[in-house]
């Protein structure tokens, strides 16, 4: 299958395209504009009530009938435009695929090789969100403004935060199985003159996005921010940190605080792994991408060094300082209080946590309601600092391949460090209401994610979705899950080239992420939450229908209190959601009929924490028989705090294949 790198099959019909678009923008322009002036947000509304000379209120008046006036004007050239643009539409391929320019800066296929290496199998990280990306008139109805800049300000934050060194921090005691993860502010320094053995001297502290200067400072960074930046040293190059450190404890796993500033953990960084402690001591390094320009051990750099894994197991006794001289030193400042991310259950089998950050090292994206053109292109150039090939522009405009006319696109885009090898898109034809106006669909990719000494290529398949909106068309839903999997089904058998007597693709994983609008607590979507999508794909947070797992919390943030200063950062939106009471402030939540709309969102006691519609689901048919598909943490992120309604979430998966390669 041919992926499309333009939207027209030749470059006359882009021209034209380009020309008809270029004069319907101005009207379009002025129309948004003019609608947004009238539509503020609360954060607006804050600052205009600590205006008393009504400033804000003149510019309208003045605005308000010059923008009338040139929209006027401009209806002319807008419908010339129209009558160019709707039939080119026809012709219009259904998604752009973009691949990094910059062969330096490319990886892809550095990370092919990784599978072979890695004998025993690979672990793959997934992220899906909606970013609420509309035009900025539409976006103001759920409380987010600034389009343009928040687009690219989500890029930033995401690429940055799964671009950050991987560390995790696991305290093994006999009665407790808590875990603590910690991201460093600057993992790396240079000692000296020699490059292959450095410093590392950082807290192993409570991931917060304020150790974090990279992430949401912005281009005001103060001046510690930039003292760190520039006191960071540069990582070798091709290499990513994660380092894994296990401690012995006792007393459930809780440390004193003169006990926690007495662990300390070192290894050596260049050479076999040797015990340089009391315990054991393993490291192992694997190439990954070359350093893009700029960067640097600080978490602000687009890439992050990565696979030099560092395993401590720190026994009870006195730790000789004298053989910290020239070897990578992790000194552990572990807090008394508990991690967010902990099994707080023993049977389950697998890491959860609410985190400020995106999972480093992560290898897919998928995000929706990226309706904005503009905002789309800023999303994509920021992303690419980060994901080698992304998917983007997907869908239909015009009456071209739906039943109804469509304004805007599907809102979908895909973003891989792996090579796409095929993509199709479908769009539902039963839309209803303001939702048939937008071409919303499913989007279906291929990736090649390694290849088995054999040479036969390792592949996984991703689906991106966003289903009907509407509140109470559970009907609706229901149709398009159906769909759903039949185009999945479809595209399978379309793009596989195996057979079963000569395989020679082996699929590792199969996942299904996107926003599908239903919850698995609400009693009016009963119909959703027993589809049979959920008997052939696993929902990690999803005990059966109707219940969710304990430590699962909902996705729908409640528009109002997005700009309250206790949830308007990543670290704060973080530590309110770790709280029952924080998430019935914040959440929205299945509506009650006890529930008083002059509580501003304050719910009751309800089943759930909260509306959780945002999915990501993984199967294990259709895969290799040999392997063994598993979940390794899953994550609820607030690192964009501020600048969506919607919590992103994150999902590792394992990909086991045994002692010996198939």
């Amino acid at each position: 299958m041919v992926l499309y790198t333009s939207p027209f099959p030749n470059s006359f019909l882009s021209v034209l395209h380009s020309f008809s678009w270029g004069l319907i923008f101005p009207c379009y322009w002025l129309a948004d504009r003019l609608v947004a002036s009238f539509v503020p947000t609360t954060y607006e509304k804050r600052q205009r009530a600590d205006d008393p000379c009504y400033f804000h209120a003149l510019c309208i008046i003045i605005t308000t009938p010059i923008y009338l006036a040139l929209l006027v004007a401009s209806l002319p050239f807008a419908l010339i435009g129209f009558l160019l643009w709707s039939p080119l539409q026809s012709t219009r391929r259904p998604y752009i695929y973009s691949r990094l320019e910059d062969k330096s800066h490319a990886n892809g296929a550095t990370l092919l090789t990784e599978w072979k290496a890695a004998g025993n199998g690979k672990s793959f990280c997934f992220g899906s969100a909606n970013v609420c990306l509309l035009p900025d008139s539409l976006a103001r109805f759920n409380n987010v403004f600034n389009t343009q800049a928040r687009a690219k300000e989500i890029g930033r934050r995401i690429r940055n935060g799964a671009s950050r060194p991987q560390i995790k921090i696991y305290i093994d005691s006999p009665t407790n199985t808590s875990i603590s993860a910690a991201s460093f502010s600057s993992l790396v320094s240079p000692q000296g003159g020699d490059n292959t053995n450095r410093t590392v001297n950082a807290g192993i502290k409570r991931t917060t996005s304020m150790e974090y200067k990279g992430d949401n400072s912005g281009s005001n960074n103060s001046e510690e921010s930039r003292e760190d930046k520039g006191g960071a040293g540069e990582p070798n190059e091709g290499e990513e940190n994660t380092c894994i450190v296990r401690i012995n404890g006792e007393d459930n796993g809780h440390m004193s605080d003169t006990e926690t500033d007495a662990v300390n953990g070192q290894a050596h960084a260049s050479g076999p792994a040797e015990p340089s402690l009391e315990g054991d001591v393993e490291i192992s390094k694997t190439p990954n991408h070359k350093q893009k320009e700029g960067d640097s051990g600080s978490l602000d750099s687009y890439s992050a060094s990565r696979e030099s894994l560092v395993k401590v197991r720190v026994g009870d006794g006195t730790v000789d300082q004298s053989t910290v001289n020239n070897k990578l030193l992790y000194k552990a400042s572990i807090m008394k209080k508990t991690s967010v991310r902990k099994k707080k259950h023993t049977d389950e089998t697998f890491d959860h946590e609410i985190s400020a950050f995106f999972p480093a090292n992560l290898d897919f994206l998928c995000l929706q309601e990226v309706f904005d053109k503009r905002a789309a292109e800023k999303l994509k150039e920021q992303l690419h600092h980060y994901f080698e090939y992304i998917v983007y522009d997907v869908g239909v405009y015009s009456c071209h391949g739906c039943c109804s006319f469509k304004f805007v696109n599907s809102g979908l885009l895909f973003a891989s460090r792996y090579p796409v090898m095929d993509a199709a898109y479908h769009c539902y034809p039963n839309g209803r209401g303001t939702d048939s106006l937008a071409s919303k669909g499913a989007l279906f990719l291929k990736v090649q994610v390694g290849s088995t000494p054999q040479d036969q290529r390792i592949v996984g398949y991703i689906s991106c979705t966003h289903l009907q909106a509407i509140a109470g068309d559970t009907t609706v839903r229901c149709e398009q899950l159906d769909m759903l999997q039949d185009w999945l089904s479809e595209f399978r058998k379309s793009t596989s080239s195996s057979s079963t007597a000569n395989p020679e693709e082996l699929v590792a994983f199969d996942v299904i992420c996107g926003d599908l609008n239903f919850d698995n607590c609400s009693s009016e979507d009963k119909l959703e939450q027993q589809h049979s999508l959920f008997t052939h794909y696993k929902d990690p947070c999803r005990i059966g229908p109707g219940e969710d797992k304990a430590w699962a919390i909902g996705t729908l943030l409640d528009p109002e209190g997005l700009y309250d200063e206790e949830v308007c950062t990543p670290d704060n939106l973080q530590k309110v959601l770790e709280s029952e009471e924080g998430r019935k402030g914040y959440l929205v939540y299945p509506t009650s009929k006890n529930h008083s709309s002059s509580q501003k969102g304050r719910k009751a006691s309800l089943k759930g924490n909260g509306r959780r519609i945002d999915y990501m689901l993984y199967t294990e048919e259709g895969l290799y028989l040999e392997w063994k598909v598993e979940v390794e943490e899953f994550s609820f992120i607030t690192q964009l705090a501020g600048l969506t309604d919607h919590l992103p979430v994150a999902m590792r998966l394992t990909v086991s294949t045994g002692e010996d390669d198939p």
